[in-house]
């Protein structure tokens, strides 16, 4: 096995300096999710990776992708039913990752969590391929099953379902909206002594800090 601990490269392709920060949380983060879109580095430049809490306090980490980016957070759909639908309906605050490793960035964001309207769920539902429509309906996400056949034979049924016909969204499936209050962009730096400059909501405003590495 490798040792983990030999692993180690520099970093300094660029520089996240103060005056960037003047520019505000969402127009940083939109300048650098274009350009992890733009990079043949990234695979999954809308991944994050979703973090959050159940009724005890046991965290929970998975990949997601984000569906929507705009001035309110991040959103991201799943089965209402699902472990992590689970987590937020008990403990409405979440935390969320953008690892762009290649471009040596990161943004971190964290804040409460709500359901995005019925209508907009069912938008975005409508844009999605029919094969991911119909699995949306097949696959009672997080739940114990009997076999890979018997998740293909309901796959089977929900297309048999809806033959000829629009597949619409299923009511036990829909957006969840993370409204940030904290969101972190780090820049690799040589040495380690990274670049960090933190946006997050105080007294109704946003300001910016730098944070040591």
């Amino acid at each position: 096995m490798t040792d983990p601990a030999g692993l180690r490269r520099d970093y300094g392709a660029a520089a996240l300096d103060d005056q960037t920060a003047a520019v505000g949380w969402f127009a940083q983060l939109r300048t650098w999710f274009d350009e992890a879109v733009a990079s043949p580095a990234i695979v999954e430049p809308n991944a994050v990776q979703l973090a959050t809490v159940d009724a005890a306090g046991h965290p929970s980490v998975r990949t997601v992708l984000i569906k929507a980016l705009d001035e309110r957070g991040i959103v991201v759909y799943t089965n209402y039913d699902s472990a992590k639908a689970h987590d937020i309906e008990q403990n409405p605050y979440a935390a969320a990752v953008f690892a762009w490793l290649p471009l040596e960035r990161q943004v971190r964001l964290s804040g409460p969590v709500e359901r995005v309207a019925r209508a907009e769920t069912e938008a975005y539902f409508a844009t999605r391929p029919r094969g991911s429509q119909i699995a949306a309906w097949a696959s009672d996400q997080s739940s114990v099953i009997a076999s890979r056949a018997s998740l293909e034979g309901r796959v089977r049924e929900i297309e048999a379902r809806f033959a000829g016909a629009d597949v619409p969204a299923p009511p036990n499936w829909g957006g969840y909206l993370l409204r940030p209050e904290v969101v972190e962009f780090w820049l690799g730096r040589h040495d380690r002594l990274h670049d960090r400059l933190r946006h997050r909501i105080v007294d109704g405003g946003w300001v910016v800090e730098r944070l040591a590495p």
